[in-house]
């Protein structure tokens, strides 16, 4: 389920999501959306409505330390929240001794991360990323208009109309947040 599509412009973080909610072979329109901001932080999650809901609204991102940006702060501090998040709220879970959330890009600072499922952190050399099961939809769109003139939340719309043609877990209507 679902379509997830980031990109940074000018110090700008945008993310857009879908409203599908999937399980087996039914779908529901989902009304609460999987884009949203936190502070700081903006969020667009995959994986389960549970975790974008405690990502929502009972997480609280630590604040950095004078000078703590980027990466530092991501794998020090930021994961380390997120992990007790998770855990505390009957989401995270442990097979095999390793330790298991959902998978969501991140941007802050005018940066866009990707959180794993094994809480790794990813970034990727491209302005732009995604997640879901259109992942590669969106991934294939926003490469192809990466060099023309075009708005980022355009540009996000098109992927996740690209993903809602061509993905039966991708649908509409669409969220698109910037911070």
């Amino acid at each position: 389920m679902t379509a997830i599509a980031g990109i940074m412009n000018d110090g700008k973080v945008y993310i857009g999501g879908d409203s599908a909610g999937v399980g087996g072979l039914s779908m529901q329109t989902r009304s609460d959306p999987k884009v949203f901001k936190n502070g700081e932080f903006i969020f667009g999650y995959t994986s389960s409505f549970r975790m974008g809901q405690l990502l929502e609204h009972e997480f609280s991102p630590p604040k950095p330390f004078e000078g703590e940006e980027g990466m530092p702060y991501m794998v020090k501090r930021f994961i380390p929240a997120v992990r007790g998040l998770m855990k505390g709220g009957g989401y995270q879970e442990t097979r095999n001794g390793q330790e298991y959330g959902g998978t969501f890009l991140v941007g802050w600072r005018g940066q866009l991360y990707e959180i794993e499922g094994d809480y790794q952190v990813a970034r990727v050399r491209q302005s732009y990323h995604a997640c879901g099961c259109g992942q590669d939809l969106v991934l294939g769109s926003l490469h192809a208009t990466d060099s023309m003139k075009i708005a980022p939340k355009k540009r996000i719309e098109m992927a996740l109309q690209a993903a809602s043609e061509f993905s039966a877990g991708v649908r509409g209507p669409y969220t698109v947040l910037s911070i």
